[in-house]
């Protein structure tokens, strides 16, 4: 099963590291890692509710799970390579590379669903989970 880190996080919601560029190199060297991005005035940010830490391009990597969060971003990433994708309150999106990501506590054949919290008894039909507790699942 695919774990995927949301925003960075390891143990649980830290929102002093969520979106850090820093941290979030580190856990790359774990995790793929889900990441908050925005396009604003020709920059990169990364931040959840606001553009927060400026990034350059060369930044993204193939095992980010670019979640964008304004359509400048999607507009920008829609010529790349990279796996990126858009949802609001959506209960599923497919990325651009066809993967199924998947509201919270919902389960979809080969799709990755969002868990915050760190419950074990996940489905085997599932492709993998995006959680904040990505050690939890990987013990």
């Amino acid at each position: 099963m695919k774990i995927i880190s949301h925003r960075g996080n390891l143990n649980g919601i830290n929102k002093d590291t969520e979106n850090n560029p820093h941290h979030i190199l580190e856990i790359l060297k774990k995790f793929d890692v889900e990441i908050d991005v925005w396009f604003i005035d020709n920059k990169w940010y990364l931040g959840h509710d606001k553009p927060q830490y400026e990034v350059d391009y060369d930044f993204f990597t193939d095992r980010m799970w670019l979640h964008c969060k304004n359509l400048d971003a999607c507009i920008k990433l829609s010529d790349t390579n990279l796996n990126w994708f858009w949802h609001e309150n959506d209960q599923m999106t497919l990325t651009s590379k066809g993967y199924k990501w998947v509201y919270p506590n919902i389960y979809i054949k080969n799709g990755i669903t969002v868990e915050f919290g760190h419950n074990k008894k996940l489905p085997n039909y599932i492709m993998g989970i995006c959680t904040d507790y990505p050690e939890k699942y990987n013990e």
